[in-house]
């Protein structure tokens, strides 16, 4: 690298055509026609104060004869002198060949474009290394023809020779006012970033942990949501099924309330459930009904029959009743499932479950009047299913949501069987009329208003305590214990007789034959052990029929 003095920065251009003659170049440097006027090659200043700008190359006025004088200040032969002349300490440049011009086609000259402005052109005295350029022209155009590392070229001389790096010059340097604005600019954006993202992250933080507690909080594993549906034989399938059909009565009378369940029989309202249940309505008393959706509705009774503990009601503009499917209590075996539907202590559509413990229970029920008129006898289906009082009148199911018994009795461990009485809820004792029992009362009530009771025509001893039902001495009232005319005495049945079998099956008390009797139908015909005198023997005897009350 050639060494030299610094030397003040001149406008320099490529020499024009008319120039040409004045002085040869050296080999290597001569120069084609140029396809432009040599106006163009000019600055904008020569075309006068005012005149638009042309394209223009400002580039240094150091001519390639300084480039390639020898470092002695001695100019080569042929060298072409700079335009405006040059100091006698200019820095001599070292010589760059430069690229041939295109074969065809005039070359677009290239717009302006600002530089930083121009300072003077330094090397220091003893350098090794090209001269530097300390502060470019900000008008200094990219000269095409210029050498690689030339001033032309990339607007100064720098350190990298001339293979140095493309360094791109058509954009201005922005001041340090737009930077600052530019930075406060990029601060204000990212900081509205940052806010959206933290705002987002503490969102969805914040719902995770309402809906799943703190980070560190335990979340047990659980099963999805299942469906709905059960299967029709299951506790919950049977239910479905059956509680649309039941409903719960409110009962208000003169010197009680009492309330209790029932079913619907038909599709005209009429509703079956006991007759303790409607009793205290008396005459003057109002009966409302409560659908299992919620709807009421005022009843009034049909009939009633306290023997059998049954009574019918019937509601009247309610439309779309669902009538529930009636079993066959002959069917029932022990230990069969079955489902209960109540109200216990008022609390509406209850549904519980068990099985059927025992069948041809004799039970009685009532009796609070004394004389014996509210008694009933049944020979009831026990169940373990969970029935307490508000239970009464309402289904026993079977496993096909069909009614095969009406839940009416329970044992309490405080007092008797009766719901009304009987308080202190289930023990798994609980009973209820067969529904075979239940559909022949229920049938005779809606369509006489009474019910018939099958009779044998004699009059019990109910005080006696030998096993068996004894024939009493006499009648109430001293009359004849054995209904003259009637079935009995027909059948040869004597005063003092003790019967103690009743098609087959042991009787043990007066209570257990009447169950047994009223377990059949007026016109039944029966097939009795009577004990006289010691000795047993057999009758046959066919039913008789007397009203009920």
């Amino acid at each position: 690298m050639n060494e030299g003095r610094p030397t003040k920065a001149n406008r320099w251009s490529r020499p024009r055509p008319e120039d040409a003659g004045a002085d040869t170049a050296p080999a290597g440097l001569t120069e084609p026609d140029s396809p432009h006027p040599a106006a163009s090659r000019n600055t904008a200043s020569d075309a006068g104060p005012g005149a638009p700008e042309e394209r223009t190359r400002a580039v240094p006025a150091v001519t390639r004869a300084e480039a390639a004088a020898p470092a002695d200040g001695t100019a080569p032969a042929g060298a072409v002198p700079a335009q405006g002349g040059a100091p006698d300490d200019a820095v001599p440049l070292p010589h760059v060949p430069e690229p041939e011009p295109e074969a065809s086609g005039p070359v677009d000259p290239v717009s302006p474009v600002p530089q930083p402005p121009a300072g003077p052109a330094t090397a220091p005295v003893g350098s090794d290394g090209p001269v530097e350029y300390d502060t470019p022209d900000p008008w200094r155009n990219y000269d095409p023809w210029a050498a690689p590392g030339s001033p032309g070229h990339h607007g100064h001389l720098s350190r990298s020779g001339p293979g140095g790096p493309f360094q791109q010059n058509g954009v201005a340097v922005p001041t340090v006012a737009e930077r600052r604005r530019r930075a406060r600019k990029a601060l204000a954006l990212a900081a509205v970033a940052l806010a959206l993202a933290s705002g987002g992250v503490g969102g969805f933080v914040g719902a995770y942990l309402e809906r799943n507690g703190g980070l560190t909080d335990i979340e047990l594993p659980q099963a999805a949501k299942e469906a709905p549906g059960r299967a029709p034989d299951s506790v919950a399938g049977i239910a479905a099924h059956a509680l649309p059909s039941v409903v719960t009565l409110h009962v208000h009378g003169s010197e009680e309330d009492g309330t209790g369940t029932g079913f619907v029989l038909d599709g005209e309202g009429h509703i079956l459930t006991n007759n303790h249940v409607i009793e205290p309505a008396g005459g003057s008393g109002t009966i409302t009904v409560t659908f299992s959706g919620g709807q009421t509705a005022k009843a009034r009774v049909v009939g009633r029959d306290s023997g059998y503990d049954l009574a019918v009601v019937k509601v009247s503009g309610v439309r779309g009743l669902a009538p529930m499917p009636l079993g066959n209590s002959d069917s029932v075996q022990v230990g069969d499932p079955v489902v209960a539907i109540g109200a216990p202590f008022d609390l509406a559509n209850t549904v519980t479950s068990g099985i059927i413990s025992a069948k041809d229970r004799p039970i009685t029920a009532g009796g609070e009047k004394g004389d014996g008129t509210d008694v009933s006898y049944v020979d009831a289906l026990q169940t373990d299913a969970p029935i307490n009082p508000g239970n009464s009148g309402g289904p026993l199911l079977d496993s096909r949501a069909r009614v095969i018994g009406i839940n009416s009795a329970i044992r309490s461990a405080d007092s008797g069987s009766d719901l009304g009485t009987g308080q202190a809820g289930s023990i798994g004792l609980g009973f209820a009329i067969p529904v075979n029992q239940a559909k022949r009362v229920a049938e005779e009530l809606i369509n006489t208003g009474r019910a018939t009771h099958p009779v044998i025509g004699v009059t019990l001893d109910m005080n006696y305590s030998g096993d068996g039902a004894r024939v009493g001495m006499k009648a109430a009232g001293g009359g004849a214990p054995v209904t003259p005319g009637g079935p009995g005495a027909e059948a040869g049945i004597r005063a003092g007789d003790v019967i103690t079998e009743i098609d087959g099956t042991r009787v043990h008390s007066g209570e257990e034959l009447i169950v047994k009797t009223r377990a059949h139908r007026p016109g039944d015909r029966l097939r009795l052990t009577v004990r006289r005198g010691g000795a047993n023997r057999t009758i046959t005897l066919v039913l008789g029929s007397a009203n009920g009350g």
